[in-house]
């Protein structure tokens, strides 16, 4: 285990995540980046593009399970357990102040356009995370070709209205980039034997 302090550190730090940030766990991501690569150094971006694809991949949301991995891989359960109990408490508080006493919330008109420039800014936000993750990522040419490919097909699967999944999409990328991993490891293990 790490330092004492770093059990409330990790509450807090994903306490003002929690608060601070609006639109789920997509627009979260900028801010869990800053504030855990960039600033406390708990992750390293590989570990924060992993982390990434293996909560959109599995149950829950994507932002928690960023959370409970950082948590793990600082303080290990109690970690995640602080981590996960930071991200998700503030939006407990909020959902619950707000259900106690505003019956009809998103008709007030100030709230109501104060959400108008929210999806603004939570769209920013979502843009900014993968713009960094594409200015971070390794400038091979298979993760390019698999983002590019995506990228066209998710823009014909909502111009055309296409019965597309996201998922078939997510396991497709992962098939093609798993194939060709098997191949250039076949291929590396003749040429050892070769020799």
């Amino acid at each position: 285990m790490k330092s004492k302090h770093i059990l409330p550190d990790l509450l807090l730090t994903f306490m003002k995540i929690g608060f601070f940030t609006f639109g789920g766990g997509y627009a979260m991501i900028a801010m869990i980046e800053d504030a855990c690569v960039e600033k406390k150094k708990w992750i390293t971006h590989d570990e924060m593009m992993n982390i990434t694809v293996i909560a959109e991949s599995t149950p829950g949301p994507i932002a928690i399970n960023c959370a409970t991995f950082t948590g793990y891989k600082q303080a290990g359960f109690i970690g995640a357990l602080a981590a996960t109990l930071g991200m998700i408490l503030p939006s407990f508080l909020v959902i619950y102040l707000i259900s106690m006493f505003l019956d009809n919330f998103l008709e007030i008109t100030i709230i109501a356009n104060a959400f108008k420039g929210i999806r603004i800014a939570v769209g920013l936000l979502i843009l900014d995370a993968a713009c960094t993750m594409i200015r971070k990522m390794h400038k091979k040419i298979l993760p390019r070709t698999i983002m590019i490919c995506s990228a066209i097909l998710m823009l014909m699967i909502n111009l055309f209205a296409w019965n597309f999944s996201s998922i078939s999409l997510m396991l497709a990328a992962a098939a093609v980039s798993l194939t060709v991993f098997m191949i250039q490891n076949r291929s590396a293990g003749k040429g050892g034997n070769a020799q």
